[in-house]
């Protein structure tokens, strides 16, 4: 059984999500941490857990999202992952950073590239990957049919759909990701959004002002 932790971090109201099982194995998936307080919020919490952080994984890599990557790199020594069309959006956050408010913005290089398809496994759970472009170019997320959840980034939100107006962004491209692969899920599929509070497939289905098919 895969337990998920959230926590809020940055100006963004970003949500660095830690996903472990009984192994204690975990994952860090978008660590937006980027205040001292925030990076010991995290850390503490896998301490006091015991947990052992084997993977570093990114949904997409927007600033508000990575800025706690080379935190987690270098305190647990583990790869970053990410979808190989992303590795631009990634490269290109240092040169903005400082106007966002991060003067002290530590970049990252990925080690590993990740695509529809692939499995990411830890301890005794492994996660499918799903490639759901429209945000940024390389947005994946990652999700699980048994326990019935999704980490899925910036892609659907609780009433809402990620904004399109950022560099690599297609909106277009963004609602045929969400009808074509979110929506082909159950209608019972927990959505773990990269902001705010989580949602469901048959929710959304429903009632999204943007994308909604039912």
């Amino acid at each position: 059984m895969i337990t998920i932790k959230t926590f809020t971090f940055n100006p963004f109201l970003e949500n660095t999500y830690l996903l472990y099982d009984d192994s204690k194995e975990c994952i860090v998936i978008d660590p937006g941490c980027y205040e001292n307080h925030e990076k010991e919020e995290l850390k503490d919490y896998i301490s006091s857990h015991g947990l052992k952080v084997v993977q570093l994984l990114n949904t997409h890599c927007h600033i508000d999202h990575v800025s706690g990557n080379q935190f987690i790199k270098t305190t647990y020594g583990v790869p970053l992952s990410i979808h190989k069309l992303d590795e631009a959006t990634l490269n290109a956050v240092p040169s903005y950073a400082s106007s966002y408010g991060f003067q002290h913005f530590e970049s990252s290089t990925p080690d590993n590239f990740l695509d529809e398809g692939d499995q990411v496994c830890f301890g005794n759970s492994c996660l499918e990957i799903v490639f759901v472009p429209g945000h940024a170019p390389g947005h994946i997320a990652f999700y699980n049919v048994e326990q019935k959840f999704c980490i899925g980034g910036d892609v659907l939100f609780d009433g809402s759909i990620g904004r399109t107006d950022l560099p690599g962004g297609n909106h277009e491209q963004l609602i045929k990701s969400i009808q074509s692969k979110f929506f082909s899920w159950e209608d019972d599929m927990v959505v773990y959004c990269g902001h705010g509070s989580t949602t469901t497939i048959g929710k959304e289905k429903r009632s999204n002002p943007f994308c909604a098919v039912t």
